[in-house]
C-alpha cells in the first residue's frame, strides 16, 4: 500500500503523475531504504508535499530533483550519480569487499611453522643415505 495520502494528491493527473514518478527517485531518510512515495514518515510526508509544491510551481523534474538534493545532501536520492561528490558512496562497498577478502584469504607462501628449518642438501643426502636411498 502507498503512502500518499489524498489530501497530498494534486488535481492535475499530469503533475500528479510527475509527482509520483519523482518520489519513487527520493529516499526516506527516516526509512533509509524506502521512498518517499512507500513511506509513512512524517518526514517522508514533507517531502511529497515539498516536491509537489515545487511542480505546482512550475519547476521541472531536474529542478525539483536539484532542490531537494541540495537541500538534504545526495544521500537523498536512491539512485545518486557517479560524481566525485558521491564517489564514497559508490566505492566504498566494492573497496571494503576487497579488503576484508584479501585480509581473510591466505598467503601464497605457507607461513613457517615453528621448530622447523630447512634442511640443506648435506643433510638431505645423510637422510637419503640412511634410509637406504641412494642419490
Amino acid at each position: 500500500m502507498l503512502a500518499v495520502e489524498p489530501s497530498e494528491r494534486l488535481a492535475d493527473p499530469a503533475l500528479e503523475a510527475r509527482a509520483r514518478s519523482l518520489s519513487k527517485e527520493l529516499r526516506c531518510l527516516v526509512c533509509q531504504n524506502q521512498s518517499i512515495d512507500d513511506s509513512n514518515a512524517d518526514l517522508a510526508h514533507d517531502l511529497r508535499v515539498l516536491l509537489r509544491q515545487r511542480l505546482a510551481a512550475g519547476d521541472s523534474d531536474r529542478q525539483v530533483i536539484d532542490y531537494v538534493a541540495a537541500r538534504y545532501g545526495m544521500f537523498v536520492l536512491l539512485d545518486p550519480p557517479f560524481a566525485p561528490v558521491t564517489w564514497l558512496l559508490w566505492l566504498a562497498p566494492p573497496v571494503l569487499s576487497w579488503a576484508l577478502g584479501a585480509a581473510a584469504a591466505p598467503g601464497t607462501a605457507p607461513a613457517p611453522r615453528p621448530g622447523r628449518r630447512r634442511v640443506d642438501r648435506e643433510e638431505s643426502s645423510r637422510a637419503a643415505r640412511l634410509l637406504g636411498d641412494r642419490r
